[in-house]
């Protein structure tokens, strides 16, 4: 296994695209073009570059034939969930099963997230037997890609008895999610010493301690983290729960490595589990560009903050 990459359009075609046998239970329900394949592919890169996680390309160990894609996916509507799509020659061989455990290894032991769904046709009874081997449970129907599918939910209980078999780009990256706001030793080593490293502080507020913090480990060692914490708050007049992220430090010795959209990524993943609806941050000017690659919208509206002592508006 390995993430697809830019050049593996062609193989994906001929593995999965062409083959109706295989596209009739995905959202097109048909074979398709080389073209559509290449999108597909695209898909697939943009989405490691946005999140740090994605769909692998299944290779067999021997000859390195191209087999088929398994991966998790992040998506907007419905959290991260797990899916497969492999050659006719490569079904019926455990091989779906066996990439799959892979890929909840990295979600619950290397990424920490706290659940991972999958959705299936209701007749695609293959796929959902291999669900059930990996531990997921029914967890009721989901409009998916404009289908009505079944939705099955991994938690992180129900893969930790099994053996770790996942080797991947994050094997060297474990992300820990804890309560509360974090170590001390571990943040100050994560400024470098630098005062006021988010920027913020000329905004003259008070912040909350975070309830939760994320942080990622490599050699034993933090080298990034991030916190969060939930509040209901209004948007024109409606209330929602809304998380609100802080605390995004990365150690100069590991940025430009994708970390910090690993990071970000989870940490939202665990925000919405846990009800919000809505997730907000305050960076720098200079960080903006990249808040927006990942996803994020800049608000141009006033917000106003609780403080002790009375409310604050910014613009």
């Amino acid at each position: 296994m390995e993430p697809i990459r830019q050049g593996d359009s062609e193989d994906l075609f001929e593995a999965v695209v062409s083959q109706d046998s295989v596209m009739r239970w995905l959202a097109t329900g048909r074979a398709d073009s080389r073209s559509a394949a290449e999108t597909m592919c695209d898909d697939h890169v943009a989405h490691w570059a946005r999140h740090g996680y994605g769909d692998f390309a299944v290779r067999d160990a021997a000859t390195h034939a191209f087999l088929g894609r398994v991966g998790l996916r992040n998506r907007l509507q419905h959290g991260v969930d797990l899916g497969f799509a492999l050659h006719p020659r490569a079904q019926g061989r455990g091989i779906a099963g066996e990439a799959g455990r892979a890929c909840l290894d990295l979600a619950f032991r290397s990424l920490s997230l706290p659940a991972v769904f999958a959705f299936v046709l209701p007749g695609n009874a293959a796929s959902i037997a291999v669900l059930r081997r990996l531990g997921a449970q029914p967890d009721g129907t989901v409009q998916s890609s404009g289908l009505h599918c079944l939705r099955y939910r991994f938690d992180p209980a129900a893969t930790a008895a099994a053996e770790p078999v996942v080797d991947d780009g994050c094997r060297d990256l474990q992300l820990i999610h804890a309560l509360g706001p974090g170590s001390p030793d571990d943040k100050a080593a994560l400024r470098d010493a630098k005062p006021g490293p988010f920027g913020v502080n000329e905004f003259g507020l008070v912040w909350a301690d975070k309830q939760h913090t994320l942080t990622a480990v490599a050699e034993g060692r933090p080298v990034a983290s991030a916190g969060w914490l939930l509040r209901d708050m209004a948007f024109d007049g409606s209330p929602r729960r809304t998380a609100g992220l802080g605390g995004v430090l990365v150690h100069p010795a590991h940025r430009d490595q994708g970390i910090a959209r690993t990071v970000i990524s989870v940490a939202v993943e665990h925000a919405r589990a846990a009800g919000a609806e809505t997730v907000i941050l305050f960076c720098r000017p200079d960080l903006v560009p990249l808040y927006t690659r990942l996803g994020w919208s800049q608000l141009s509206v006033p917000i106003t903050f609780h403080q002790p002592d009375s409310a604050r508006t910014l613009q």
